[in-house]
């Protein structure tokens, strides 16, 4: 009997990704591709997407330029390249308008890049199918993906009738995302038996996330079950909370019976010697050690790898904050690990209340964000449910696809009480064509429009990141990191206090502003305006600097009240330049809108709790603040 041939995907980016905050240069990039292609057992390289480019932003190094130089070793050696793209929110965590959807796959077919993976974090077809249609206009490869959850209305039948649906709308091939790990070994070999049932000749490849530990028994099941192609990482970035090992992988699927490529061992140990040395150059000062264990409390909250190193980062903040207040009241404070256990338990608890969305980007974080918010309420002795931000309610009234699941009743009654409504059009009516104001701030600023148009499309895509980039800026704030990290220690690296290797020069001038872009949940400092996590990037970013503000005389005899900040972060007056900034002198209803905090990589509405004229706005745009400072003083 004939064997049946796995082939497998190396996933170098996202290896890096799931593991900590950066990616490597182009020129560490262009270093370890030829060893790639000569380990002689990959079919495809995953080179760009996701994260990827807003990382070279930030780097300070043109990503249309890594993108071209990454991909051409691949391109000129035959290995297909492929992107991971999210469909309505294109490589971004937002919503992003329709002409640059379509561009965007003009652009990457261009740059080398052979297959696009779209997917929705909902498994709204209509997001996916609008991909597929773009990405085959282009020429490219579409391999519509499914978000791989696992709950009581995600069934076997419930992705088998998806999967369905995207290849007779047009999907050459099908990606059973498993980003969390989560999925069950069994039920993954039913999915794939159902697809392969319906349509046997279109290939099937499998992507899944090591930590929780099922990912090993899953790939066999699958390749049992009819998958032709598997996702792999390599040491020394391999398991923990990114993917399982292509070494463990080829010999259990050898041993299994499966025709496999044989692996060019010179060549894998240069891949990875040289993938450790760009760990030990920089990139490990980025990655949090526990990001490099399995940790089966995942399973439960189903959290997705790719997201553990932004959750890290988090926890510590939130710590201080609930610990800060627990000090004020004379309480015993929490340590990371009680807080990560409550965590993990209130994801468990409010993920069917909010309609069991999939939990991967940016849902995952909408979620996560949600249960941590409603922990730190909770924690202070107040509701859940009592700090919800503008995003989060976006994809619970259905801006970004319909859930898979229902509403809870109380949120439901929420909703009501806070004027939302369902949204049940195609969510990319919502986002019309922007290009136009794109292209009038390149002819502005005489910024030339590039290869393809492909800086047209970078600014489009990431207008912030993009400014900052052009305006270097984001290099220098990066380099100002990076030289701390080196004198101080941190992540892998901790405590080895590497003051005396070369770091990036930083002009002594330079003093980094506190202004953040956040990227895939991660944060970044950069002097540049800062806009929304998910921003409104048709129109001009909002102004940050610190403006001030007149305070007129109180009236005689009247009672001055304050609006005080219900939690910690940075107090925005606005966060998109279509609204209209409170100011001294307006008079105010309960109820209205007198700024954002954001925290957590979301922007949290504050109302006012008084009615009456404002005669003090004690915060500016942009600054910090502290749970319980006064943000407004209304008489």
């Amino acid at each position: 009997m004939e064997k049946k041939t796995i082939k497998f995907s190396l996933l170098y980016r996202d290896m890096w990704q799931s593991s900590g905050k950066y990616l490597p240069r182009v020129d560490q990039l262009v270093k370890v591709a030829p060893h790639i292609v000569e380990m002689g057992c990959f079919a495809r390289v995953e080179t760009n997407g996701g994260g990827f480019e807003q990382i070279n932003l930030l780097f300070g190094e043109n990503p249309n330029n890594a993108v071209r130089k990454w991909t051409q070793p691949f391109n000129d050696a035959g290995i297909q390249t492929h992107m991971l793209d999210r469909s309505l929110n294109g490589l971004r965590m937002s919503p992003v308008p329709a002409d640059v959807r379509k561009m965007m796959y003009k652009v990457k077919k261009s740059q080398g890049t052979d297959i696009t993976r779209p997917f929705c974090g909902l498994n709204d077809a209509r997001n996916i199918l609008d991909s597929i249609k773009y990405a085959k206009e282009a020429g490219m490869i579409a391999q519509a993906a499914l978000s791989l959850t696992y709950s009581e209305v995600h069934t076997v039948d419930y992705y088998v009738n998806l999967a369905d649906k995207l290849i007779k709308g047009g999907a050459d091939e099908i990606c059973l995302k498993d980003m969390a790990g989560i999925g069950r070994p069994a039920w993954l070999g039913k999915i794939v038996s159902g697809i392969k049932k319906l349509h046997p000749e279109i290939p099937l490849q499998y992507h899944s996330h090591s930590g929780p530990g099922f990912a090993m028994a899953s790939i066999l099941e699958v390749c049992r079950a009819g998958v032709e192609y598997v996702d792999v990482a390599m040491e020394p970035l391999s398991w923990g909370t990114g993917h399982v090992d292509l070494l463990a992988v080829q010999s259990m699927l050898k041993d299994a019976g499966f025709d496999v490529p044989e692996i060019n061992m010179d060549a894998y140990m240069k891949v990875r010697s040289l993938t450790q040395s760009f760990i030990d150059d920089f990139l490990g000062y980025y990655i949090n050690p526990k990001n490099r264990f399995m940790n089966s409390l995942l399973i439960g909250p189903g959290l997705p790898g790719g997201m553990m190193g932004s959750l890290m980062a988090d926890l510590e903040s939130n710590l201080a904050s609930i610990n800060k207040w627990k000090a004020k009241h004379n309480q015993p404070e929490l340590s990371q690990d009680d807080l990560l256990v409550k965590l993990f338990n209130e994801v468990e608890h409010i993920w069917p209340m909010v309609g069991y969305p999939p939990l991967v980007t940016p849902y995952s974080q909408y979620v996560k964000n949600l249960a941590l918010m409603n922990v730190m309420q909770l924690e202070k002795g107040k509701e859940r449910w009592s700090m919800i931000a503008d995003n989060i309610w976006d994809m619970l009234m259905g801006k970004g696809g319909k859930l898979p699941g229902e509403l809870a009743p109380e949120l439901k009654k929420l909703a009501k009480e806070n004027g939302k409504e369902e949204f049940t059009a195609n969510p990319q009516s919502l986002f019309p064509d922007a290009l136009d104001t794109f292209r009038k701030e390149m002819d502005e600023n005489g910024w030339e429009y590039g290869q393809d148009d492909e800086e047209l499309f970078e600014l489009a895509m990431h207008p912030e990141q993009y400014r900052a980039y052009k305006s270097g800026e984001a290099k220098k704030a990066f380099e100002a990191d990076l030289a701390k990290k080196r004198k101080d220690g941190a992540g892998l690296l901790e405590g080895t206090k590497k003051a005396e290797a070369p770091a990036a020069a930083t002009p002594a001038n330079f003093n980094p502003s506190s202004m953040i872009i956040n990227v895939d949940g991660e944060q970044f400092k950069v002097s540049v305006a800062y806009g929304d996590s998910q921003p409104a990037e048709v129109s001009a970013p909002v102004q940050v600097a610190p403006t001030p503000v007149a305070v007129p005389a109180p009236v005689a005899g009247g009672v001055t009240k304050e609006v005080i900040a219900p939690l910690e972060g940075k107090f925005y007056l606005t966060k998109e330049s279509s609204e209209t900034a409170v100011k001294v002198g307006d008079t105010i209803k309960e109820g209205d809108l007198i700024g954002y905090i954001e925290a957590m990589k979301t922007f949290n509405a504050i109302r006012s709790d008084i009615a009456g004229t404002v005669v003090e706005i004690t915060g500016t745009n942009g600054s910090e603040v502290e749970e319980d400072d006064i943000l407004v003083k209304i008489q």
